[in-house]
């Protein structure tokens, strides 16, 4: 069954009035993520099906030969029913949610592929010689029992998808919208948004593309767009923007290169107008820019990265006990040393490391460790040698600050330095930092005491986004421990 792979992301939510805490006079309410809508259909007509199998093959031997027949044939023939009607379901775009939105009927497609689904038992049977195990009367009650029960279904789920969109109890992605003051007042409908699966937690307004200053006032206003996206933890951009205001389309699109969150653009009003005017089923909008990673790719990522960072301090924990000893004995201090560094969507974080220096740099201005550094203990040297010292960012991982693998974090202050001089070190920003990354394998690990070297590691870091893939990851953890073991610019 396809919906099972996805999972269902349902949360209990408790509705609040907008003007304090107290409790809505509903109560208690479960709200559904729009991405969940699908899925959940999914799964009951599989349900369904099933049932419908059980019922048609052990009702119809009782009803009509008072015996109570075996029931394990006909759940098989109701599972396999139900997988390949989704299969097919799927395929015809049955469980887009937005073909669950519009009140149109679709029971043609519904039928066909039922049709096709019985069609397929059929087949099986034939070849695999089993007809004579099952009741051609029970087949045709389970034909008839699913398909009534598969659009009385379709039916009640088209009204409560309706329903939950009206009453709140279906959430969209938290999405921040952007546009010129006259396209935003065309999508200020709350339920236009959901419709389209985003529920909007801010609304930032850029100057028309004829202002005086366009460019500058434009640039800021993103700027301020992106920050609040952070703040609010968005997972989309949308734009609400003329179509054919090209100059403008491509400034922001062009701004919008430093944020790792997936750019949409929604149709203008004339596009709008045409569009409502024919009998396609609902809007679409169109992908400016794509996140990094889908959200597959981020799954397999972070449960890569929770196994292996917590196996390692797993493994290491008698080590990591034995070195806070030894830093405490060996300088005054704390054994864990904290500093504020960028993380996805440049979302500040503290990192966590031994403590190997003598000082607690976290400011404006830090001078990076280099070579026979006086304020390097001797217990550090020997740390940051063995690069034991970032062992405590295991933690950071699995609070899902950062990855195993990624571009490596720097402090804010050299984030601000290096970002005016390198226009593309934003980017960095696309995804977790990591404890180590392609940059450091391929040598750049360590002082970078000019721009080129960071111009290089930047390369390095956006080749390694644009070419992400689970074994590039473990490539780089095997290469990693023969970096350890050359010790290159490692001090």
């Amino acid at each position: 069954m396809p919906a099972v792979g996805w999972g269902i992301f349902i949360v209990l939510d408790i509705s609040h009035r907008e003007a304090g805490t107290a409790p809505d006079a509903y109560g208690p309410r479960l709200k559904f993520s729009y991405d969940a809508i699908g899925p959940l259909v999914a799964i009951i007509d599989g349900v369904l099906i099933t049932l419908a199998g059980l019922a048609g093959g052990v009702g119809y031997h009782w009803f009509n030969l008072g015996v109570v027949s075996d029931a394990d044939p006909y759940l098989a023939m109701g599972v396999l029913t139900s997988l390949a009607y989704e299969l097919l379901a799927w395929n015809l775009g049955l469980y887009q949610p937005a073909a669950l939105l519009v009140p149109q009927r679709d029971y043609g497609q519904l039928v066909a592929a039922w049709l096709g689904a019985f069609l397929g038992l059929a087949l099986f049977l034939f070849l695999l010689k089993l007809g004579s195990q099952v009741s051609r009367g029970a087949v045709v009650t389970f034909a008839g029992l699913s398909l009534a029960a598969i659009v009385t279904w379709r039916k009640f789920a088209k009204r409560w998808v309706s329903n939950s969109l009206r009453t709140g109890a279906i959430h969209g992605r938290r999405a921040v919208v952007m546009g010129t003051r006259t396209e935003l007042g065309t999508v200020s409908s709350r339920q236009k948004l959901l419709a389209l699966g985003f529920s909007e937690v801010d609304r930032c307004p850029l100057p028309p593309s004829r202002a005086p200053d366009f460019r500058q006032n434009c640039q800021l206003a993103i700027e301020l767009a992106l920050a609040r996206s952070r703040a609010c933890q968005a997972e989309e951009i949308i734009l609400a923007l003329r179509w054919g205001d090209t100059e403008m389309l491509q400034f922001v699109r062009e701004c919008l290169r430093a944020s790792p969150l997936p750019v949409r653009l929604l149709p203008d009003q004339f596009v709008r107008s045409i569009w409502e005017g024919s009998r396609s089923p609902g809007l679409s909008l169109i992908d400016i820019q794509r996140a990094p990673f889908s959200r597959y790719e981020r799954t397999v990522k972070r449960l890569f990265d929770v196994v292996a960072a917590g196996s390692a301090l797993v493994v290491n924990l008698p080590l990591l006990l034995l070195v806070a000893v030894l830093i405490r004995l060996d300088s005054p201090g704390p054994v864990i040393f904290r500093q504020q560094r960028k993380g996805f969507n440049g979302r500040p974080f503290s990192i966590y490391k031994f403590r190997t220096m003598r000082v607690m740099e976290d400011g404006e201005q830090i001078i990076q460790a280099k070579r026979h550094d006086p304020r390097v203990t001797r217990l550090g040297r020997i740390l940051r040698a063995t690069s034991i010292d970032e062992l405590p960012q295991l933690v950071n991982i699995l609070k899902g600050e950062m990855s195993l693998i990624g571009p490596r974090p720097h402090a804010l202050a050299h984030d601000t330095e290096y970002g005016v001089l390198i226009s593309e070190y934003a980017l960095r920003h696309h995804v977790k930092p990591g404890i180590t990354g392609w940059a450091q394998v391929n040598g750049f690990r360590g002082e970078t005491s000019d721009v080129e070297l960071m111009r290089k590691r930047v390369e390095l870091d956006l080749w390694y986004i644009d070419n992400w893939s689970l074994t590039l990851d473990v490539q780089i953890v095997l290469r990693t421990v023969v970096e350890l073991l050359r010790r290159r610019n490692a001090y």
